[in-house]
């Protein structure tokens, strides 16, 4: 019987965001794909990006990331599905405009053979409330 604890899931979910976020900034496509599956999506301001379509800005070099924060936050054990929620952040270029963002993240991961691998991102932009 597995006994894993919430603080247990939640370094494990984390390592694997750190490795993820390693493969983004490295502008790895390939690599990107092992941490997602083939139905991904990612929803941010701009609405529904899909796996491919995703993957395909970054093969361009449409999309490149300098940065990318750690994503800290809280974990909801489902069993074979866990629910990462943090505040993360990211530095690159879209289409040649530089970009920074700050956002609160929401990434869903379905655990298979291999792992932990995310099925859903959804970003919404952070404001600091001074």
């Amino acid at each position: 019987m597995n006994h894993r604890t919430d603080h247990d899931l939640a370094r494990e979910l984390e390592a694997v965001e750190e490795a993820w976020g390693r493969a983004i900034v490295a502008d790895d496509p390939d690599a990107i794909g092992r941490f997602v599956t083939d139905d991904w999506q990612i929803i941010g301001e701009d609405g529904i990006t899909s796996r491919e379509d995703f993957l395909s800005l970054v093969r361009s070099g449409d999309l490149t990331h300098e940065s990318m924060g750690r994503i800290t936050g809280s974990v909801r054990d489902l069993g074979d599905v866990a629910i990462l929620t943090g505040r993360g952040t990211s530095t690159g270029r879209y289409r040649g405009q530089a970009f920074g963002s700050d956002e609160w993240v929401t990434d869903v991961f379905v655990r298979g053979a291999d792992g932990w691998l995310c099925v859903h991102t959804h970003l919404t932009a952070a404001r600091d409330e001074t």
